[in-house]
């Protein structure tokens, strides 16, 4: 369901072409051939008619996520996706470095993820802190780095929205 303008809106944008997004997985345990969110991710991005321009798998480092933030963002990069590191753990930190440089907040990513989470794991999706927002006119988003949740985002949220995204950066 949707209103006129934002149908008007997802048709231009889908005449734009692809957009060139960014893969980033923060993990302390996964390696490259166990980076099933990653390489999920890739293969959706390209079945929906992108470009993957880039892709990382760091640890939850604030250093490496702020490194990671800024090499995936800028003019050539629309898009970067981070999975992984928004849970409330000690070590889960990548809501917090993205939190401080986003220039835009994308609350309704958040908030809308949480409540298609809900459904999947209950009362537990109030310990997400799912974000998106706007930084060096790139749309950064971050998820959780559950498959389950990865999927959920994608599925619901960003498959359904990207070329709209990408095209609001540009008008």
């Amino acid at each position: 369901m949707s209103s006129k303008s934002t149908s008007e809106h997802r048709t231009i944008a889908a005449e734009g072409g692809p957009l060139d997004v960014a893969v980033v997985t923060v993990s302390d345990s996964r390696t490259p051939e166990t980076d099933v969110n990653g390489n999920y991710l890739r293969t959706r991005i390209e079945e929906a008619g992108h470009r993957v321009a880039g892709y990382l798998l760091i640890r939850d480092e604030p250093d490496q996520v702020e490194a990671a933030l800024e090499d995936c963002t800028g003019d050539n990069i629309h898009i970067v996706i981070f999975n992984g590191g928004t849970g409330i753990s000690k070590r889960d930190r990548t809501f917090d470095v993205l939190n401080r440089k986003l220039e835009k907040h994308l609350t309704g990513f958040g908030e809308l993820f949480r409540m298609l989470s809900y459904d999947q794991v209950g009362s537990a999706a109030m310990l997400s802190r799912a974000t998106a927002g706007v930084y060096r006119n790139t749309v950064v988003i971050s998820t959780p780095g559950s498959p389950a949740a990865v999927e959920l985002a994608w599925e619901k949220l960003i498959a359904t929205e990207i070329s709209h995204m990408g095209w609001e950066l540009t008008r």
